[in-house]
């Protein structure tokens, strides 16, 4: 049977589907977007739900790309009831797998890095006459502040209205969130009504629904549906000078940005390509953009200009101070600059550099800017010499900040440059807004407030970049680090650098505060990858050998898609099925409107009560599913988050849908033993008793013949009626066998496998040191008649009145819910999970006594 090709896109947060299929043959039913920040650090996962309505089968294509500052952490397909999961891989192990996979046959999918600046995915599947397959993408990114301020963008183009069109936004931010908007193409007309937006303090969320119409009918919409952008602003409290510093597990983040300082001014010197390749429309908008520029120098900054072909030309010899005639006299010489001749970088960068050497000046913040659009064609042209001369030119007293036009520039060769002379490289995009986009650059560093900026963390190791030539207005400093043996009273944090009329010291012993944020060593795994990156460019030979495996183990560890590892997503071919006939059941996962759900995995969480933020957990090794949560806070489903205050200690159980991204949750008491799981076919059972406070203290194994392990926070211990084997935690790794079990002892889980079953014992530590348990199914038994907590089946619930209504139905019962958060236990390091809360009985559909052990 012919198959036709349907190809799902995304840029950014981008859908798109070719337009070339007739409509009836598809239909994107679903659409969500979820978004979490917390410490400025966002997980957007994507989901994206299609049907094939043709009576044959179609082969689908889902193609990411995402913000050059984002790793993609995981993607995931669903279809005929399994799951298949992407592993990050080196990047020629990953594309092997890929080439093996394609050479059997087999449907495959790469994600993998188009140079630096874009991550790109690919999968394909073969669905089925009148079936659906689920696609759900996460990624990660540190949010930038720029001109005083972090904007989160999504942007969305599905090609069609969707029925179920959901983006929702959480962000949690314990400094206090100062204001927040919401901006971009999707915010205006008639979908500005599709809005929700809450703001209470240290938290705010925004909720964007439009309805089928209103995707057809706004400013950038048509019978396509919505083409636009929603941009989520907001900025944070800062109530000390020396910032925002989070401790959490032993890993700490420091957020700088001091505002109250004195404006530093500037000696700057622009130096423009004015070559052939420039003519035309770039020499026009660079000639507006340096206008606007001139015009906003202050009257106590020094400036001057340098325009280059083949030669080096001037408008004046030296730095002039920007008076009024001073920058009317620079105005009309920029108006004349016209392009021609060839590319003489070197000497250019020669010439600006000397130029701000020659014109020092006490109390001022000197910046070298280059505008180019290719490569050095005249004079040296060697790349290499190049970034010899320039940095033996600079020799660290500046940054020089490279702006590469268009993409016929080598963009590579700017980076290294840049950043061998402590500066950024950005590409101006050849548009119609490109002196727009020349302007804002410069406004990011139009205001230097400080000036050889030193972080010291006294107590700390592993720190990311710590030295930074210039810190701007409306910018801020991250970083991170771990802290020795993770010893807060030791830890000790301080910045030294130049303000604008002496030496300065940021100091405060109450700065650093312990935190919930799960996210803290995640930041640090980011920025640590970001800057080896950035080092690995500048180093050759065995040191950029040393750099480039440090930064393969972190981006296997963290399950980052960097230039140096690939997402590879591959399953058994998909055969054609035949056509189900009109009395026939529906296609599997239900769903339209009200979106019928099918749960996968059935998850403890912690909660304590009265809440006051969450547990910080340190884990290594996570398993390959998460099992195991722990509730961050608990909040009014629908309404501004606050907390509850209640007596009794509970944990939390949480079922994880397949085709929703909120979950729903249950508590049960936290001093209770329970039967986690039992299989009858084999005898194998796992039961566990509840510490009261953290998670489990204590998990015992049965198998048959007469085999016990029993696991606890000092170890394990095997009887198998006549010998009595120990092992703590701390004896390293330990693999033996008891009856029909293999266990792998390694030094923070243990590692069970009994025929299709296995399953991991993680041992985790709190902040202050306290140890528990959490189990986690990582491979599930085949045996239908499983029992227990973690063996539930599949729950289907609909919510009555989509979307965050207060009520779902459950086999025809409407419940009450509550909208709450939970922390995932079974990764490291953990991350934030929304649910929604319903009695146990509701969830389980079941008394909670039928789970619950007089002992285990």
């Amino acid at each position: 049977m012919e198959r036709t090709v349907l190809q799902v896109s995304i840029f950014g947060l981008l859908l798109a589907f070719g337009t070339t299929q007739p409509k009836d043959d598809w239909e994107i039913y679903s659409f969500h977007i979820n978004s979490t920040v917390s410490s400025r650090y966002a997980t957007t996962i994507i989901t994206s739900r299609v049907v094939n309505r043709k009576n044959e089968s179609q082969e689908i294509e889902f193609h990411v790309r995402i913000p050059k500052n984002a790793f993609i952490s995981k993607f995931r397909m669903f279809m005929d009831g399994q799951v298949y999961d992407g592993v990050v891989k080196a990047k020629e192990a990953a594309q092997q797998q890929y080439s093996d996979a394609v050479s059997r046959g087999e449907s495959a999918g790469i994600v993998s890095s188009v140079g630096r600046t874009l991550e790109e995915f690919k999968t394909s599947v073969t669905v089925a006459a009148l079936k659906k397959v689920t696609f759900e993408l996460t990624y990660e990114e540190l949010l930038k502040r720029t001109l005083g301020k972090y904007e989160l963008q999504i942007h969305a183009q599905p090609m069609q209205p969707v029925k179920d069109f959901r983006v929702d936004v959480y962000i949690q931010e314990n400094a206090g969130i100062n204001f927040i908007d919401v901006k971009g193409g999707l915010s205006t007309g008639a979908l500005a009504n599709a809005i929700t937006q809450t703001h209470a303090d240290k938290q705010a969320s925004v909720y964007f629904y439009p309805t089928v119409d209103q995707q057809k009918t706004c400013d950038s919409c048509n019978k396509k549906g919505m083409n636009g952008d929603l941009v989520i602003v907001y900025d944070v409290n800062r109530d000390s000078s020396l910032g925002d510093i989070k401790t959490s597990s032993g890993y700490f983040v420091h957020h700088f940005a001091p505002s109250q300082l004195q404006r530093i001014p500037k000696n700057v010197v622009f130096v423009i390509d004015k070559s052939g390749s420039m003519n035309g429309e770039k020499i026009e908008q660079t000639r507006t953009a340096l206008i606007h520029i001139l015009n906003d120098l202050a009257e106590d900054d020094f400036f001057g200009l340098i325009t280059f072909d083949s030669s080096v030309s001037y408008w004046k010899r030296e730095l002039v101070q920007a008076d009024s005639q001073n920058v009317k006299s620079a105005k009309e010489f920029a108006v004349r600059i016209w392009a021609q001749g060839g590319t003489n970088i070197n000497q250019a960068l020669l010439d600006g550099s000397r130029m701000l050497n020659e014109n020092p000046r006490k109390g001022s913040a000197s910046i070298l800017i280059l505008l180019t659009d290719g490569d050095p064609t005249s004079g040296v042209t060697n790349l290499e010499q190049i970034n010899r001369n320039v940095m033996e030119a600079i020799q660290g007293k500046f940054p020089l900040y490279c702006l590469g036009f268009g993409f016929d520039v080598n963009f590579s060769f700017l980076e290294k440059l840049s950043l061998l002379n402590n500066g950024v490289v950005r590409r101006i995009y050849a548009d119609a807004d490109a002196d727009l986009q020349l302007k804002g650059f410069y406004d990011e560093v139009a205001n230097p407030l400080l000036t050889d900026v030193t972080m010291i963390y006294t107590g700390a190791g592993n720190l990311t970049q710590t030295n930074f030539s210039q810190y701007y207005n409306g910018s801020e400093i991250v970083v991170a680090g771990q802290i020795t043996d993770n010893n807060i009273e030791t830890f000790v944090p301080s910045v030294v650098a130049i303000s604008r009329n002496a030496s300065i010291v940021f100091s405060d012993k109450n700065s650093t505060t312990k935190s919930t944020d799960s996210n803290i060593q995640r930041v640090w795994a980011y920025l640590t990858v970001k800057h080896l990156l950035e080092k690995e460019l500048q180093y050759s030979g065995d040191e950029k050998v040393k750099i480039r495996n440090e930064i393969l183990r972190l981006s296997l560890k963290y399950n980052f898609v960097t230039p140096l590892t690939s997402m590879v997503v591959t399953k058994e071919k998909t055969e054609v099925l035949h056509k189900p006939s009109e009395g026939g059941p529906p296609p599997p996962h239900g769903g339209h409107a009200l979106l019928k759900q099918r749960s996968r995995l059935v998850h403890p969480i912690i909660r304590r009560r009265p809440i006051t933020g969450s547990q910080n957990i340190k884990s290594s090794n996570p398993p390959a599913r998460p099992t195991l949560y722990g509730l961050m806070e608990n909040t009014k489903y629908g309404a501004a988050d606050r907390f509850q205050s209640v007596v009794e200690p509970d944990i939390r159980f949480l079922l994880q849908t397949e085709n929703q991204s909120l979950p729903l949750c249950f508590d049960v008491p936290a001093r209770s033993m329970f039967r986690l799981l039992h299989l009858p076919s084999t005898g194998f059972s796992v039961n566990g008793a509840l510490d009261g406070l953290r998670g489990f203290n204590r998990i015992v194994v049965h198998s048959n013949p007469n085999i016990t392990m029993t696991v606890d926070i000092v170890g394990i211990v095997i009887h198998d009626g006549q010998f009595l084997r120990k092992s703590s935690w701390q004896a390293g790794h330990v693999t033996t066998t008891a009856g029909s079990m293999t266990i792998i002892k390694w030094d923070t889980n243990i590692d069970i496998s009994i025929g299709d079953t296995r399953l991991v014992i993680l041992h985790h530590h709190d902040i202050a040191g306290e140890e528990f348990l959490w189990p986690v199914i990582k491979k599930r038994s085949s045996d239908s008649n499983a029992e227990g907590i973690l063996a539930q089946k599949s729950a289907d619930y609909e919510e009555v009145q989509p979307p965050f209504s207060k009520k779902l139905k459950i086999k025809d019962q409407e419940i009450n819910v509550t909208r709450s958060r939970a922390i995932d236990l079974s990764v490291s390091p953990a991350a934030i999970s929304p649910c929604l809360l319903i009695s146990a009985e509701s969830a389980l559909q079941s008394p909670l006594a039928d789970f619950t052990l007089a002992s285990i």
